[in-house]
């Protein structure tokens, strides 16, 4: 197809009248579509149903060292779950504490500590007078929405497929003190599909913070959510490259089944340095006498051991595949070669990030909206919701069904076209 830009400004014109025909045929079709969030399917949902089944009013509730999982106690999480979470992670479960059923939660646990109480005896964020977090962009809005409720300053970094601009953040990091840490999703990232090089998390690894306190909140979130058997991303393990580099405090790695098994329902961890592990503790005692240790136990029954886990990966891979292709296979065949667009091809995670001209997303998700089709606010992806070029969006396929994702991607399509075509004629 022509380039749009390329188009003379009658070219155009027959091209917005053609594609204004086209958008109205989608209104008059009283959709009902939603591509807002990351969501599993009925579909996903309903393979974890077997672990239903693992215990019942007969089961064994004790773990293998006699603990019975009904009473109260073991504060960090029983060693069996430490051991699948652990091998999830790449990391030994004596690093380990198993929480409830949601990161964000732990994440929001973690910084709350730090504002509070101070990390390993510094000062507490609110007795400061500025506090500052690292943001990759695009990123995760509820990341962003953590630190924004804190009253924590966030400093934009930009995305590549590498990773985070290390040389931006080597330099912010290393001269303000009040930088106390930086949101990461390394493998499969929110919203691209990026997964960090070897290079970056080696040189996340030698950060030399000003900054005592400066954690890295790495969110492997993706860690074993690829969309292909024969074709998946590797990254390297942070903690391990971080006490090589002789920086064994600096990283929180969050982890969780969410996407696994039940989203509602799910167990989650955090893996840091020992010395972490003890200063957490010291709040985390004030907080619970232990986590679910049932729900712990149900996950460990159901799966084994990690080849369970990643056996029932691809069951996932299964379903959602064809929709990530389809969404693919639509952007390219409507927006090749049109110059008004760009998205990512991820191997693995729950998104595709799109880029449409500059000025252009918020007007495309409102024209979707109109026709009724769902999409994530433009502007979700920055913090303070301010995209300053007002061009990616972020597009979760794993919900609709297949055949609504077709006609969804088909329309946001149409509405990328009108838009950049109005835009462009107004600047013929």
């Amino acid at each position: 197809m022509k380039s749009y830009k390329e188009m003379s400004k009658e070219e155009l014109q027959q091209e917005y009248k053609a594609l204004l025909a086209e958008y109205k045929r989608y209104q008059a079709m009283d959709l009902n579509l939603n591509m807002s969030r990351g969501k599993p399917c009925r579909e996903q949902l309903d393979l974890s149903m077997p672990m239903m089944d693992t215990l019942n009013s007969d089961a064994d509730m004790c773990c293998e060292d006699g603990t019975d999982c009904r009473n109260y106690g073991v504060l960090d999480g029983i060693h069996e779950a430490k051991v699948l979470m652990g091998d999830m992670m790449e990391n030994s479960p004596d690093n380990i504490i198993i929480y409830g059923n949601s990161s964000l939660n732990v994440m929001y646990d973690t910084v709350a500590r730090a504002y509070t109480h101070g990390i390993m005896g510094n000062t507490p964020w609110c007795k400061l007078d500025k506090v500052k977090f690292l943001c990759p962009v695009p990123g995760y809005d509820r990341h962003f929405g953590i630190t924004e409720y804190f009253g924590i300053e966030m400093i934009p970094v930009m995305m590549s497929p590498e990773g985070p601009d290390m040389d931006t953040v080597e330099k912010l990091v290393s001269t303000d003190e009040s930088i106390k840490g930086i949101w990461c999703v390394p493998k499969y990232s929110n919203p691209q599909g990026y997964t960090y090089s070897d290079e970056t998390v080696r040189r996340f690894a030698r950060l030399q913070p000003a900054a005592k306190d400066f954690r890295i909140f790495w969110d492997n979130a993706y860690g074993i959510h690829h969309l292909y058997n024969d074709h998946q991303d590797y990254i390297i393990e942070i903690l391990h490259e971080c006490k090589k580099a002789g920086h064994p405090d600096m990283v929180y790695k969050f982890a969780s089944t969410s996407k696994i098994t039940f989203p509602g329902s799910g167990i989650s961890a955090i893996a840091t340095s020992e010395n972490n592990l003890v200063d957490i503790k010291n709040q985390l005692k004030h907080q619970t006498i232990g986590h679910d240790k049932v729900n712990q136990l149900r996950h460990v029954r159901f799966f084994g051991d990690i080849n369970g886990m990643e056996d029932h990966m691809k069951k996932h891979a299964e379903i959602i595949r064809p929709k990530f292709e389809a969404v693919e296979d639509i952007f390219a065949e409507n927006l090749t070669g049109l110059d008004i667009g760009e998205w990512t091809k991820p191997n693995g995670g729950y998104f595709i990030s799109f880029d449409a001209l500059e000025g252009c997303a918020k007007k495309i998700v409102e024209e979707a909206r109109k026709a009724g089709v769902t999409l994530t606010d433009a502007g979700a992806t920055w913090p303070y919701h301010k995209d300053p070029n007002d061009s990616n969006i972020r597009i979760a396929p794993t919900y609709p069904p297949l055949e609504d994702l077709k006609i969804a991607a088909t329309l946001f399509t149409v509405c990328v076209r009108l838009v950049s075509a109005e835009k462009l004629l107004k600047e013929a």
